[in-house]
């Protein structure tokens, strides 16, 4: 409390003798002008910046996104020019009156409006306008004041001790704002990069599945090892961790490890994608609807995810039931009595399954085949190929079936039935 007493007194001494000295007064005159000058200018200009660096709305690629960007900032003109026209003129004043503390605090205020209008307008809700509320905007308060170098003495002379390890305080703040500004930035440009190479079209899927991991791995890799540089952290330590991370693979993680590269090795071949309906030796059968580090993401027909280990993919056999687009073949069962005339059966079961519309004629079309002679019936298959993938949701089989069941209907041909022989001995007296 006394120190504070002493910093307000101090300031109100400060204060009174800036009003009694024509230079400071006259430093008063430049603030304000530096002002509406930074007003006039910013009026003037901000239609034509906003206008230039607008995109069409239709627009996404790279330049536009970081137009969009840019325009985030556009509020920061108006003190941005204030305190530009302001550090110009302090040389100025210096100059010519040989002091310029006015000046100076003028230029400390409105470098405090920037991080003000920063934090209300610009900053994003969430850790990063946290942050910008509660330590950049004291941290500029107090430098508008000059306080900052006082305060930031004591901050870093106040130590705190993790067994052998010691941070002051300073570092720690200074590693949260630092932190909080690097992965914010690399959470948009990955979210940029990965945007614009999912735009490309000229990339396979495992391409670009494989190029967006990679810029996400660099982009926060780079962010980490800068953040490690600004807290004061020596970097010769991530070789020893690196070293400790190995030893760690090699006795407990050789499974992620495993499903690590067998993922890498699945995004370079591509010949299983997003998109793919597979089908595993274990039985699990979906479509893949995401690709991570570890695992595969099966989605069933019946809404159902199944997390497969990236392993599985190459230890094991797939049936990859879309890959490339091709055809697919399907085929369905049926029997008809035994007094039928079973010659003219393929010949009614094949034009009717011809005539559905998702039927393919190439690379071959609907072959109706005899396949038996059961206890009550003959046994039939029809084989027809199709462009897509039956992946559980019956989207083929039933409309092949109703179409059997009707062409042998309208032909007058029975489906049978199990029949039996009953025979009844007499009873003797």
């Amino acid at each position: 409390m006394e120190r504070l007493q002493g910093w307000l007194n101090d300031a109100l001494d400060t204060a009174l003798g800036w009003l009694s000295s024509p230079a400071a007064l006259s430093q008063f005159g430049l603030l304000i002008a530096a002002y509406l000058i930074a007003r006039y200018l910013s009026r003037r200009f901000s239609p034509v910046i906003e206008r230039t660096l607008t995109p069409k709305p239709e627009a996404t690629h790279i330049i536009a996104r970081l137009r969009r960007f840019a325009l985030q900032f556009l509020p920061l003109l108006l003190p941005l020019l204030a305190y530009a026209l302001t550090a110009a003129g302090e040389g100025l004043t210096r100059s010519i009156f040989g002091q310029g503390e006015v000046i100076a605090f003028g230029k400390r205020v409105f470098l405090l409006l920037v991080a003000l209008e920063l934090v209300r307008k610009v900053l994003p809700s969430g850790l990063l306008k946290l942050m910008g509320r509660y330590v950049l905007l004291p941290v500029m308060a107090l430098n508008a004041v000059g306080l900052l170098d006082d305060v930031t003495a004591r901050l870093d002379a106040a130590q705190i001790n993790l067994g052998n390890i010691q941070f002051t305080v300073l570092a720690l703040i200074r590693g949260a704002v630092a932190g909080s500004l690097l992965f914010w930035l690399g959470s948009w440009s990955n979210q940029q990069s990965a945007g614009y190479l999912k735009a490309q079209p000229d990339l396979r899927p495992a391409t670009r599945e494989l190029a967006i991991k990679a810029t996400e791995m660099a982009i926060f890799g780079a962010a980490f090892l800068i953040l490690m540089s600004i807290m004061g952290i020596d970097l010769t330590a991530i070789a020893v961790l690196g070293g400790a991370l190995g030893v760690g693979i090699g006795l407990g993680l050789q499974q992620i490890a495993a499903n690590f590269v067998s993922g890498v090795i699945l995004l370079l071949e591509g010949q299983t994608t997003v998109g793919d309906y597979v089908e595993l030796d274990g039985g699990e059968k979906g479509t893949i609807v995401k690709m991570t580090a570890r695992a595969c993401i099966l989605e069933t027909f019946d809404g159902k995810w199944i997390v497969v280990p990236n392993e599985d993919f190459i230890t094991t056999r797939v049936v990859n039931y879309s890959d490339q687009g091709s055809a697919n073949r399907y085929e369905a069962l049926f029997s008809v009595s035994y007094e039928t005339d079973i010659n003219t059966v393929p010949a009614i079961v094949e034009a009717a399954v011809a005539k559905l519309p998702f039927v393919l004629q190439e690379p071959d079309g609907p072959d109706c085949e005899l396949r038996g002679f059961g206890e009550s019936s003959v046994d039939f298959a029809v084989e027809y190929w199709v462009a897509g993938i039956d992946d559980g949701k019956n989207k083929y089989g039933s409309p092949v079936l109703f179409a059997i069941w009707n062409a042998l209907k309208d032909a007058g041909i029975e489906m049978p039935y199990p029949r039996r022989v009953v025979e009844l001995r007499g009873q003797q007296a």
